[in-house]
């Protein structure tokens, strides 16, 4: 027998869907962290922009790159933990 669908409540999908917007974290690191498939966060998240009024902008690749070097400086100072 195949293994039960998991069922997700309207606000936990739009909780995970602002772990991915007020971040900047990557779908993929979200999706890994809370056990879900990054396609569906994905959806969870462009569906979650279309609510909001004025969502902030997605984080293109140089934004994304810089916040990953200050989070690593950030853990090698010990200012932070890892994650």
């Amino acid at each position: 027998m195949g293994a039960t669908r998991r069922k997700f409540t309207p606000q936990y999908r739009r909780d995970a869907a602002r772990l991915v917007i007020d971040s900047g974290r990557t779908a993929r690191a979200v999706a890994d962290e809370i056990g879900v498939g990054e396609q569906l966060l994905g959806r969870w998240v462009a569906n979650e922009r279309a609510r909001m009024e004025d969502p902030p902008p997605a984080v293109d690749i140089n934004e994304r790159a810089e916040l990953e070097r200050l989070r690593a400086e950030t853990r090698s100072c010990g200012w932070i933990g890892s994650s």
